[in-house]
C-alpha cells in the first residue's frame, strides 16, 4: 500500500503530518470541483443528453470499490431483459491511436485499459473508451446500443444520466473522510444522497439505505489454455499457491483467496492498473501455481506461464436486492419506450 493510502484508510498516526500539509491543496480541489459542479447545474457549462438511457456506475472516492463487477452484472441483466447494452469507460492507462476507440477482439490493455478489455471479453458487448464520454456514448448508439452503461464517470457531468449507482467499499468506506489529496474522496459523502442506488461491497455499517453486494467465485481459469477448474478441485491438487493483485485494494483479493481455502505461500500487491512485465514475477517460485485477478490476467497473457491462473468473480445480491436492480432496468425500459 502506498504511503498516502495508509494515511487515508488506516489512520496511520506516524504519518499524521501529511494531512495538514495537504489540506491547502484539498481546499483548492474543493473550490475547483464545487465551481465546476455548480457551473453545470446553472447551465454555465453545457451538458448533453443522449437519445438512449444512460446508467452511470461510479464512486465518490479513488481506488477499487467493485464498480466493474457491478457493470458486468448490469450488462448481463440488461441482456436478459432484451436490451442491447454497451459500455463506456475512460480507458485508464490506454493509449489508443484515436478516440473514441471502439474495442474489438484484438484490442489490448495497452490500447484500451485493463477494465474495458475485461468487460468486452467477459460480456461480448460493444465497449468504447475515451476521455469524452459524450462522444463515447454517441458511438455506442451508432452501433445500435439502446442502453449505455458508464463504468465510472460519476463526476463527468457533461454526460447527463438517467440513473446513478454509487458503489462503496464496505471495508474501507470513505477513509478519513477528506477530499483529495488529504483524503481519498472526489466528492463528499453528501453526494450519496443524490444517487438512485447505493451498493455496498461487503458490509454496510453506515446509516445509508443500500443494496448489499458480495463478490463470489467458483472456478479458476488458466491464462494460457483457458482451462476451467473448480476451486475445490484446484485446492485439492495444489497444496500451496503464490498470488498477486494489481487492483485498488489488493488485500481484498488475498482475503478472498484465504476465505476460499487457498494456502498462500507468497503474495504481492501492486498499484491499481499496474502495467506488468515479466520482471515483476521473478520473485515467485516457478513450481507453484500463480493466481491473480481477472483484471491482471488480461495484461499478463503475452508472457504468462503454463501454471498461471486467474480467479473470476461475480457480483451477487440477495433476491430482494436483485429485484430492485431489475425494477430499475424495467423502469428505464418503460421510460425509453414511452419516449420513442
Amino acid at each position: 500500500m502506498r504511503l498516502i493510502e495508509k494515511v487515508w484508510f488506516e489512520n496511520n498516526k506516524a504519518k499524521w503530518w501529511l494531512v495538514p500539509l495537504l489540506l491547502p491543496l484539498t481546499l483548492i480541489f474543493w473550490l475547483l470541483s464545487s465551481f465546476r459542479r455548480f457551473a453545470f447545474k446553472l447551465g454555465l457549462f453545457k451538458s448533453y443528453v443522449i437519445d438512449k438511457p444512460v446508467i452511470v456506475v461510479g464512486n465518490i472516492g479513488v481506488g477499487g470499490n467493485g464498480k466493474t463487477p457491478v457493470v458486468i452484472h448490469l450488462v448481463e441483466q440488461a441482456k436478459k431483459l432484451g436490451f442491447n447494452p454497451g459500455v463506456i469507460s475512460r480507458g485508464y492507462g490506454g493509449t489508443a491511436a484515436v478516440y473514441p476507440y471502439l474495442l474489438d477482439e484484438h484490442s489490448t490493455p495497452e490500447e484500451a485499459g485493463d477494465e474495458p478489455v475485461l468487460i468486452a471479453k467477459r460480456c461480448g458487448v460493444p465497449v468504447v473508451v475515451g476521455a469524452d464520454r459524450v462522444a463515447n456514448a454517441q458511438m455506442l448508439t451508432a452501433q445500435g446500443c439502446d442502453l449505455i452503461i458508464s463504468d465510472d464517470g460519476l463526476q463527468h457531468y457533461r454526460l447527463q444520466r438517467d440513473i446513478e449507482i454509487i458503489v462503496v467499499d464496505g471495508k474501507r468506506q470513505f477513509g478519513n473522510g477528506l477530499l483529495l489529496p488529504a483524503g481519498p474522496l472526489r466528492e463528499g459523502v453528501w453526494r450519496l444522497k443524490g444517487a438512485d442506488i447505493i451498493i455496498y461491497n461487503g458490509v454496510n455499517n453506515s446509516n445509508f439505505t443500500a443494496l448489499l453486494m458480495s463478490l463470489v467465485a467458483s472456478n479458476v481459469i488458466n491464462i494460457l489454455s483457458g482451462k476451467v477448474v473448480s476451486i475445490d478441485e484446484f485446492i485439492t491438487d495444489n497444496n500451496k499457491i503464490n498470488a498477486i493483485a494489481g487492483i485498488g485494494a489488493p488485500q481484498r483479493f488475498f482475503d478472498t483467496l484465504q476465505t476460499a481455502g487457498f494456502n498462500i505461500a507468497k503474495q504481492q500487491g501492486f498499484i491499481d492498473h499496474k502495467n506488468f512485465t515479466q520482471d515483476d514475477f521473478n520473485q515467485f517460485k516457478s513450481e507453484l501455481p500463480l493466481l491473480m485477478t481477472e483484471k491482471d490476467a488480461v495484461k499478463c497473457k503475452l508472457f504468462a506461464q503454463h501454471n498461471w491462473w486467474y480467479l473470476p468473480v461475480d457480483a451477487q445480491f440477495s433476491e430482494q436486492d436483485q429485484q430492485v436492480l431489475q425494477q430499475i432496468l424495467q423502469q428505464v425500459r418503460e421510460e425509453n419506450n414511452g419516449s420513442n
